[in-house]
């Protein structure tokens, strides 16, 4: 089975168990594991290291589980990934399970790259215009980037809207190139 395909097989096995209603939450929880496995080395062993019994796995993942504050649900979920030794494709089952439930509410993520910080107003009205564009409701990630110069750079899915400053020089060098 191809590794895009059993993650998308685990995002749907964890909608189905967390629920719809409880995802956003299950998602940020899922996210601090995914984090804490890419930060510490010894955490990510634990869960990925075949060496470690089931119960040792589970011994020290409940404790990091009770100082983060995770759900039962989602405890389970990583100690059945960790069981089936697929919990390294944890980030491709969070992107997965991330789209399937923006999805199922007809929301869309977008992600906004700008040189410096948004104004309220102006978050409003990209906000407005994406949700006509793309005919979602949009729920929009600020990414702080100076290498920009100005404008915007917005990736919606697989698409990208590229209205920034050094877009639009790039797109006048290809046309001087081009004659």
């Amino acid at each position: 089975m191809k590794p895009v395909k059993q993650a998308k097989k685990y995002a749907k096995t964890l909608i189905s168990v967390v629920g719809i209603d409880d995802m956003p939450k299950a998602l940020a929880e899922l996210g601090m594991v995914a984090d804490l496995m890419h930060k510490s080395r010894e955490f990510n062993s634990l869960l990925v290291n075949p060496g470690f019994t089931e119960e040792e796995r589970k011994k020290g993942f409940e404790q990091v589980a009770a100082k983060g504050g995770l759900s039962e649900k989602v405890v389970r979920f990583v100690m059945h990934l960790s069981g089936l030794k697929v919990i390294a494709a944890l980030p491709d089952i969070l992107k997965i399970a991330t789209m399937l439930y923006l999805e199922k509410k007809r929301r869309a993520k977008a992600v906004v790259m700008t040189p410096v910080e948004v104004s309220k107003s102006y978050e409003e009205r990209l906000k407005a215009s994406l949700k006509k564009l793309i005919e979602k409701d949009v729920d929009i990630e600020y990414v702080l980037d100076p290498s920009l110069l100005g404008g915007v750079l917005v990736k919606v899915g697989s698409t990208m809207y590229d209205s920034s400053v050094k877009g639009q020089l790039r797109l006048l060098k290809d046309e001087l190139i081009k004659g």
